[in-house]
């Protein structure tokens, strides 16, 4: 049985259909990348996974459990299902250490005392534990995206969705956030990822999906999707990127 496991979904804004019938399943350890042209449904899925959306039709289930519909246990779900944000989403209000401890007391039940101490492992192991005192303004774009990718990790999540984390970085601080996820793909965490950085997609990705107009419409390895695309679609998307120096 796979991990994450997402049957016919579909998601509607009134007669704007987002979602059409998005099927896909997840394996423990697995590195699934989405990638496709914006509006293409890439977020609004994550988004759906998470229950920050509520799906039109179809089920999600983690782990077994379905996840989706009324009845729902919503702080489970985000205790084990972590998502890091392409604007960071970080509480201005609160330093760095708060932003990360909040979940884990408040929601997680942890103590104080433990919390804090796991928040500085993880701010130490992206270099960021100095800043722990520091609140969200003082900080640059990629170091706010590690301190949200800290924040995610702090509840211990079995599963790690990433939505364009990259888009709001300048170009010289993408590789700092891509060598965090690189590294906790290493460890074994589950993450699917909406990207458009295809030369990280074709390196960490154990699945590769292109969605298009609200449906997967191509998966398969990243050496399949890259390398020999089946559908014209794909080729045309790949085609654009590479002439943008993206691939």
């Amino acid at each position: 049985m796979a991990f994450l496991e997402i049957d016919d979904v579909h998601k509607s804004y009134g007669s704007f259909q987002v979602l059409r019938g998005v099927s896909l399943e997840v394996n423990k350890h697995e590195v699934v990348c989405l990638i496709g042209a914006s509006g293409s449904g890439k977020s609004t899925l994550l988004r759906t996974i998470n229950a920050l959306e509520p799906i039109s039709a179809g089920r999600i289930k983690v782990d077994g459990d379905v996840v989706t519909g009324p009845g729902v246990d919503v702080n489970r779900l985000r205790r084990n299902v972590g998502m890091v944000f392409q604007s960071y989403n970080l509480f201005p209000h609160m330093s760095v250490l708060q932003n990360v401890t909040l979940a884990p007391t408040k929601v997680g039940g942890v103590g104080r005392a433990e919390a804090e101490e796991r928040a500085l492992e993880l701010l130490e192991r992206v270099g960021m534990r100095d800043k722990a005192g520091s609140y969200p303004d003082a900080l640059s774009g990629g170091q706010q995206q590690r301190v949200a990718i800290v924040r995610a990790l702090a509840t211990s999540p079995q599963v790690l969705l990433l939505d364009e984390i990259t888009a709001a970085l300048d170009p010289e601080l993408v590789g700092d956030v891509l060598g965090i996820v690189r590294e906790l793909a290493a460890d074994g965490l589950t993450m699917l990822l909406a990207t458009h950085e295809m030369g990280f997609a074709r390196e960490v990705a154990s699945q590769v999906c292109f969605l298009h107009q609200g449906s997967i419409l191509e998966r398969g390895s990243a050496e399949q999707i890259f390398e020999d695309p089946q559908e014209e679609r794909t080729r045309q998307f790949l085609g654009r990127v590479l002439a943008s120096g993206r691939l």
